[in-house]
Order: structure tokens, then C-alpha cells, then sequence
């Protein structure tokens, strides 16, 4: 493999540049084949399969996690065991898909799976780390990697709490001092970075309430528990309630995403569903939410005579960025593309189990650009037609192996 420009730092030291074509050519090849094959969490056996050949052929030996799924690499490490040293840095992709139909027209490399896409980016995501081990790999053979990497595949990000937890559980964190991430934003343009020291995304937990009563006739409602004014009034009443019982500044917000009830417009009915997600910017809100959001829904439906039934799904804590780590992602993104390719990013009301990691080891998930420059049509996440401008590809492997190599240099 030719690495063909260089890039000096301070120093002297030299930081091999940008990606031969051949290279290039592979990584949206390999991003175009598991597009088209999404694969939900805890199911990517082919995915797993796809990674673990092409990183065995460039003479690495991967690992599938015990769970079946996903795997983790290390790059310069010698034997088996988790090794390293306490300054070995890791690169996290995620590797499933979502439940949601490809809506996309005319597009050759469109989802072969019915109701089934890569519509977050996570194929990205999965390219960019596959061609930053394939690229730090070869500068290891060269004697050129200052320090030890180790590339995490993970699972089932997609499924609340979180396939992390399943890479925590097997020890992948052994010997790692700091780790990496990126995530897809149709919002910043193919080649730039959106950084952010401290919280870049929320908490998400998720909600599923069952709403009971007698039931009876639409005509005498006075004589039993009107269900579906109950579960009305949880949906508009809860969040209000919630809302003055939190300081404002914590952005804890519950938004519902289904309501069933009823069947004949004559009959109350004897039962109703709700399910929704509590999302919460401030990392202590999150912690008190459960017992304040179940309170506040026990109250609303008592004053309505429903009972209650609240399964509240703990999910992911806000990935809070720890600065030292947010920095060197800036230092690799500007030595190897410029001061102008980085920009601030805002905290977003979207959650990430990468989180997880986080309660363990200090690290940094950067906004990776996916918009065509100039575009104005947004392809947003968790919709059909998303699609990225496939040169971010690129961006995000030269970043990580800047990141990799900047890090040896500390």
C-alpha cells in the first residue's frame, strides 16, 4: 500500500497523508455492499464476517465478540491477550442497521433487505475505522505506528441499553487510555469535523405505559373510567408536569411516538398503550428522571381513575467529550486538513451508547461531515432516503490515523 503525501508536524516528525485511490476505490465498495446488506442489532453475522475477512488479508487477527457479533482488532500488539499499554488508543465503530424501509430511487447501492437500511450511517462509520486499521496496520509493518491501536466493532448501538456494554463485558477496554469515535451529520459538509468539548449528545431513555379500566358506553362515561381522556391527558399532561419539576436548563424533554386505544367509536375501552422517549441534556436530570417521570404519570392517570402499568427502559447516559481527547482530534483534523476543516458543533437531543465507554476511559466522538458542499436538500438520520457524500469517507479514515499518530507523538 503507497501512503502518497506527508504532512510535517511540529518537530520534524512526519504524518503519512492521503489515501492511494486503489484504497479509496475499496472503502466505498465495501460501504456500498453493507449498505445494501443492513443488518439489525445482534444479527450482523455477515457484516462481522465482511470486516474480519479483509482484516485477516492484511495479516491482522481479529476477534468476534462472544456475543456472536462485532469484533475488536489490535494493530501493533503481539500475542492474544489484551495488551498495550495505558496509552493505547481505540477507534469505535458501530455496525448495525435500523428497522426502517430504503427509500432511496435509482440508487445502485440501495437496501436488498426489505424494511431494513443503513439510514444512520453506521456503514460509514464502519468503513472509516476498516480503512484506519488497513492504513495503521501497513504503517506498523513499516515500524512507523509510535503506539498501539485497537479497532472496536461494535453491536447493536441501535438497541437500547447499547451493545458497548457486550465490548465492555469481554474486557476490550484493557489497556486503553482514550477513545475515538465519529458520527454522520448531514448537517456539516463533507470535509469538515464538528467538535465539541463536554455533552455533544443527550441521554435517551425509553417509555411503555399500559393504561387500564372498566370500560363501557360512549354515552355514560360518568359511570367509568374514560380511557382514552386519561391516556390524552398523559400524553399533553406529563410532559407539562415533568417540565416544572426539572430546572429548565437540563433540556429534559418526553416525546411520544405511539398511542393505541379502542376499537369501535361507541365503546370506551378497557385498555390503552402509550411508548415514547424521555431525552435529557443534563447528566444528573438523567439519573433523577425515572422516579420523576413514573411519578408524574402515576398522577395524571390516578386523577383520571386509569391504572397504571410503566415499564421504564433505562438507555444512555449524554456522551459527555473529555476535553484532552476532544483537542487531539482537532490537532489530527487540522494538521492533515487545515484550521478551516473543523468547526464548533452544538449538543444534540440524540442519544449514543458510546457513552458507555466513557464511564470507563476518557474520549471524544467528532461530527463527521456527510453533506455534499453547496447541497441544500438535508438527508436527515433515521429516514429512508439518507445517503452520504461518500468522500467523508476519506476524511474520516485521515483523521483517525492522524489521531492515531498524533497521539504516539504526545
Amino acid at each position: 500500500m503507497s501512503l502518497e503525501s506527508e504532512v510535517d508536524l511540529p518537530g520534524g516528525a512526519v504524518l503519512p497523508g492521503a489515501l492511494p485511490d486503489a484504497l479509496r476505490a475499496e472503502l466505498i465498495a465495501f460501504r456500498r455492499d453493507m449498505h445494501m446488506h443492513p443488518e439489525l442489532g445482534n444479527q450482523e453475522f455477515r457484516t462481522t464476517a465482511a470486516i474480519k475477512e479483509r482484516l485477516e488479508r492484511a495479516g491482522l487477527k481479529p476477534r468476534v465478540l462472544a456475543v456472536g457479533t462485532g469484533l475488536v482488532c489490535d494493530i501493533g500488539v503481539e500475542g492474544e491477550q489484551w495488551g498495550g499499554g495505558p496509552s493505547m488508543l481505540a477507534l469505535r465503530a458501530d455496525i448495525d442497521g435500523l428497522p426502517i424501509p430504503d427509500t432511496k430511487a435509482d440508487c445502485p447501492y440501495r437496501s436488498t433487505v426489505p424494511d431494513r437500511a443503513h439510514a444512520c450511517g453506521h456503514d460509514v462509520h464502519t468503513t472509516v475505522v476498516l480503512g484506519a486499521g488497513l492504513v495503521l496496520a501497513e504503517l506498523h509493518r513499516r515500524g512507523a505506528l509510535p503506539r498501539p491501536v485497537r479497532l472496536i466493532f461494535q453491536p447493536a448501538e441501535e438497541v437500547l441499553p447499547g451493545g458497548a456494554a457486550d465490548v465492555i463485558k469481554c474486557g476490550a477496554l484493557e489497556g486503553v487510555g482514550a477513545i475515538i469515535a465519529v458520527h454522520c451529520d448531514p448537517r456539516v459538509d463533507a470535509g469538515k469535523i464538528g467538535l465539541r468539548e463536554g455533552p455533544i449528545t443527550s441521554a435517551c431513555d425509553r417509555l411503555e405505559i399500559g393504561l387500564d379500566g372498566p370500560g363501557g358506553h360512549t354515552a355514560r362515561p360518568h359511570l367509568t373510567t374514560d380511557l382514552v381522556t386519561a391516556a390524552a391527558r398523559v400524553v399533553t399532561d406529563v410532559p407539562a408536569l415533568v417540565g416544572r419539576r426539572f430546572d429548565s436548563r437540563s433540556g429534559l424533554a418526553i416525546t411520544w411516538g405511539r398511542v393505541e386505544s379502542g376499537h369501535a367509536p361507541n365503546v370506551i375501552p378497557q385498555h390503552a398503550e402509550l411508548s415514547g422517549t424521555v431525552r435529557c441534556l443534563d447528566l444528573e436530570a438523567w439519573r433523577q428522571a425515572p422516579d420523576v417521570v413514573v411519578a408524574a404519570i402515576d398522577e395524571i392517570a390516578n386523577l383520571h381513575r386509569a391504572k397504571s402499568e410503566i415499564n421504564y427502559v433505562r438507555g444512555v447516559p449524554p456522551v459527555v467529550n473529555e476535553p484532552g481527547v476532544t483537542e487531539l482530534l482537532r490537532e489530527a483534523m487540522i494538521a492533515r486538513r487545515g484550521v478551516e476543516s473543523v468547526e464548533g458543533t452544538e449538543q444534540s437531543l440524540g442519544g449514543e451508547d458510546f457513552s458507555w465507554y466513557l464511564e470507563h476511559v476518557p474520549g471524544a466522538m467528532a461530527r463527521l461531515g456527510v453533506r455534499t458542499p453547496g447541497e441544500r436538500l438535508i438527508r436527515d438520520l433515521h429516514q429512508g432516503d439518507f445517503d452520504v457524500d461518500e468522500s467523508a469517507i476519506t476524511v474520516g479514515v485521515e483523521l483517525f490515523t492522524a489521531a492515531a499518530l498524533v497521539n504516539g507523538l504526545r
